[in-house]
Order: structure tokens, then sequence, then C-alpha cells
């Protein structure tokens, strides 16, 4: 278990008053989030439910900003209560926007519309129509017409808030096509563009055949006896890549239900062989050669209805996360000694369920009036225990999040856990003061101070759950000064200033003399002011 001691908040608050560190690019930043992680995690901090709302569409969450209606309606999470950004007007369904992605103007950029420097949202619409809508007031600043020949319904990343991929609906033909057994020549089409300004770099058609032409969004073009403008109604956007041969191979390997996943360091693969009763039994593998890493066949004993799950930590520090009912297993991928070719797989941490014997004995009484004892073990995920639904990374606050579940009579209840992500000390828990049903589909945020419930109820019902940091500074509680003042009353002016150590560091004089005057300052302040929020 790592270090146990808190870091100092009012020291990291009086350096930051006094400017330090302004100069250095990112250490105010980093600066400013340590100090919410560790107000965060103090113990006078609570998170209070703000805000509860519920809606017949589908609920998204990103970036301080809940979307509602299909993305029409765009509400702050990042105010004291939430409010409402923007409201677009009502539209068809043919319309409606299916899916979007959030763009954040990058740093050190130049362009040439002052708009291009807002977030927006890029949209993708039921008629095929890909939108850049601002952020902040939902107009549309650009507008691109996809094609008229297939559907494109997915949205995603292909590199970062750089390069977008646009996907189709798979192509199935007609039913009659398919009972005669006509096979389609076109499986699907993808779109990739970059973005801002917006540039195309093809439409891909996922077919035996290639050829490649180039066109740019707005120039006139002809295709297939048609002449029109590449990104405008009705001509859209002719399908200029198509692929003759069979690529080369590059990699290829056998894997239960597709589940496939690439990370570490250096690059290695998780698969669960491709068998049904492997299933729940997951194979650690080198890229470069497919070796098996030393301990790489990981499986949780467990028996449960949910199968556990795997994924590599999103914190890039190459380690694993395995997830099961009532343990999280945090894993580091390492070199074995006198062998830097081969690696292996090693515990970090370990986070347990809060659980008590699972072991339950049975009293029965035969006719004969003869007790008999009779043992016998629950699933590890019974509601009635502790079990782990939902294990996350704010990668901010470099915290892990964990949900864990606990039917109590004939509802559940929920708590969410931070954990230290290196050593895997718990800090602080929240209780959620909604019930959690396990039959319903939920979606759990922690961003910074927010915490965010998204639930999927019958009936397509949606509700949302906000809730905020609420905490007491810490000034207004102390009985004591930020500095002591038998120390503060050994220097008169006119005599040298004496050094002073906090948090293992040695403050030179003048620095010395500089936090005792803010700490005078604070003293005098908080005589003044019962409580007062901190805010940044």
């Amino acid at each position: 278990m790592g270090p146990t001691r808190k870091p100092n908040v009012c020291i990291r608050l009086s350096l930051r008053a006094l400017g330090f560190f302004a100069r250095d690019a990112g250490v105010g930043q980093r600066m400013n989030l340590g100090i919410l992680r560790a107000l965060v995690c103090q113990e006078s901090t609570k998170f209070k439910n703000v805000w509860t709302t519920h809606s017949k569409s589908p609920i998204a969450y990103e970036r301080g900003r809940i979307y509602f209606d299909n993305y029409r309606c765009c509400i702050s999470s990042v105010a004291s209560e939430p409010r409402k950004l923007y409201e677009m007007p009502k539209c068809s369904k043919s319309e409606k926007i299916e899916d979007a992605l959030l763009w954040e103007c990058p740093v050190g950029d130049v362009f040439t519309s002052p708009s291009d420097y807002e977030s927006s949202l890029i949209a993708l619409t039921a008629n095929n129509w890909l939108l850049r809508i601002s952020a902040t007031t939902g107009k549309i600043l650009e507008k691109i017409y996809l094609a008229s020949y297939c559907k494109f319904r997915y949205l995603s990343w292909d590199t970062p808030q750089e390069v977008i991929a646009v996907k189709s609906a798979q192509n199935k033909g007609s039913a009659v096509a398919r009972q005669a057994g006509v096979q389609q020549p076109v499986l699907l089409y993808l779109a990739v563009f970059q973005v801002l300004p917006f540039s195309l770099v093809g439409i891909l058609e996922i077919n035996k055949r290639f050829m490649q032409q180039k066109l740019d969004l707005g120039c006139a073009c002809r295709w297939g006896g048609t002449t029109g403008t590449v990104g405008e109604a009705p001509f859209g956007i002719p399908c200029n890549i198509k692929i003759t041969d069979s690529p080369p191979l590059l990699f290829e390997v056998s894997s239960l239900e597709n589940a496939f996943q690439i990370g570490g360091h250096p690059w290695h693969y998780i698969i669960t062989p491709n068998k049904k009763k492997q299933k729940g039994v997951f194979h650690i593998c080198a890229l470069k050669d497919n070796s098996l890493a030393k301990n790489g066949i990981q499986e949780m004993e467990c028996c449960s209805l949910e199968s556990d799950w795997i994924y590599f930590h999103p914190d890039a520090s190459g380690r694993i996360i395995h997830v099961g009912p009532n343990q999280v297993k945090v894993l580091k991928l390492s070199e074995i000694e006198n062998n830097s070719s081969q690696h292996q797989i090693s515990e970090d941490f370990v986070i347990w369920a809060n659980r008590e014997n699972t072991n339950e004995n049975l009293l029965t009484v035969t006719a004969s009036g003869r007790v008999v004892k009779k043992s016998f073990n629950l699933l590890d995920d019974d509601p009635e225990q502790e079990t782990f639904k939902i294990v996350d990374y704010e990668d901010e606050l470099d915290l892990l999040s964990v949900v864990a579940v606990t039917q109590i009579d004939a509802e559940g209840k929920a708590h969410l856990d931070f954990h230290c992500n290196e050593y895997g000390t718990l800090l602080k828990s929240i209780p959620l003061v909604e019930s959690w049903d396990v039959t319903y589909s939920h979606e759990v945020y922690f961003d910074r101070d927010l915490v965010l419930h998204i639930e999927q109820k019958p009936n397509r019902v949606f509700s949302c759950y906000v809730y905020q940091m609420n905490t007491v500074c810490s000034y207004a509680r102390r009985s004591t000064p930020l500095l002591p003042e038998s120390w503060m009353n050994r220097w008169q002016p006119g005599q040298p200033v004496p050094h002073l150590t906090m948090d293992g560091f040695q403050i030179s004089p003048a620095l010395s003399l500089l936090i005792s005057l803010l700490s005078s300052y604070i003293s005098d302040r908080r005589q003044r002011s019962v409580s007062t929020r901190t805010c940044f």
C-alpha cells in the first residue's frame, strides 16, 4: 500500500496566489488539478444531488454538457445548477441527429473564421447531412451533404480531434434478393474527413474493386453521367475509393466473439480463445510474435451470471484492468529479469468489494425432529452482496472511480468510490440517493467536481441525476492558524527571517515571510466569515 500522507492544500493555494509556476507550461494547471483532487477526496467534502430530470429520448453527456432530444437541447452542468445553453428548432424525424462528436479547438492553430475557435458538435443527421454546430449557441456553422446512395449512421474519431470516420449501415439487400441468393457487391461505405476546416479524404467502398479519384468539397464534379457540387444536395459526395484486390495481411488472430484489444508497452493484445468453453479466459500475448506472456492466461475464479471483463488501462501506463463481480485487479506488464525479450503479468493491486462470508448455512428440521444443516454458496454477483458494476478512470484527477451496488430489501443502493490510481487506496465514497435497479441500463460519469448518473428504464424512459461537489473551506474550520504563532512571533522587523519546512521542502526566508503574511491575512479573513465555497 502506498503513502497515505495528504497534500497540503493551504500551501498549494498560497504558492499559487504568490504567482509560483506561472511561467512554466502546464505546471499551473497540474497544480490546480492537484488542489481540486485534494478537495474532492477530503472528508468534509460532500456531493449533493442538485438536479434530476427525465426524458423520453436518450440522454448523452460530453465534457460538461448534457444533451437531450437527440442533441437538440443542450444543458450546461458547469454552473452551480444546470442551465440551458441552447435549444435548436424542432425538426422532422428525417432531420434528427443520430450521432455526434464534440470537437474542441486545438491550442496554437490559426483559423480564418472566428467561429472556428469555438467548441463544435459534429453531428450526423438521419437524412445524411454532416453538420458542424456551435457547442455554445447551437448555430449551424457548416453543413455537408454526404450521399443518397447509402444510409450513413455512425460517427467515430479515427485520430482524436483531427480525423473523423463516418460509417454507413451494412447493406443487406432486399428480402427478395436474399431469398434468391443474390449477394450485394457493396457491404458498406466509409467516409473520412479532416476536421476544421472540413476537407474530404475520401469515401471508401468495401468491395473487391479499387480505384481512386481526387475530390474536393465545394468543387464541381461529373460522376456517373451527373454533374453537381461535391458536398451539396442532392449530388453529395461520390464514392471515389474502391478496392479491387485483397490488401496484404498485416495481422491475424482467432478470438471468441471477435473480441480483440491492443495496448501495453511494448505492444500486446488480449483475446479469448475461439471456443465457447473458453469464455471468461483471457490470453495476453505479444504483438510482435504472438508469444504468450508469462502468467498471461487470466481467469477470474468466480461464479456469476454476468461475465467479468478486461481492458488496457486508459492512463497509458501499459497496465491492465480486470473487473469481476467482487474484485478489481490492476495488472502490470513488465520484462522478465535477465530476458528483456519476454514479459510477464503480475498484480499491481486489487480492490475488493465489502462483503461478509458468502457461505450460508440452511437449517431444516425433519419429520422426526432431527436438525439438518446444509451449506451452500451464493453467486458472486448475488444482488444482496456488494457487486462492482462500473469501473472508470478520471484522467485529470488521476483517480479510479468504481460503482458498487447492493440490493437492500426491494431496492438497490449504489455508491461511487474514488481510489488512488497508483496504489488502489480508497480515498472517498459517495452514496447515490436514487435507487439502483440492476436490470436497467446505467451510465455513471465522474468529471472533475461533477458526478452524473444516466439511467434507462423500461418503455424508453431516461433519467438523469446530477451531483456537484459541495465543500466548506478548511480555513473557516481551522482552530489554529495556517502557521504556528510560535514561529510567526520569532520574527521581528530588522531580524533575519527563520527558515520554514513544509511538506518536506525547505522554504527560503523570503518565501517564509510572504507565507506568514498571507497566513495572517487568511486568519483575519477567517474571523470575519463563517464559511465560504471554494471556487477555481
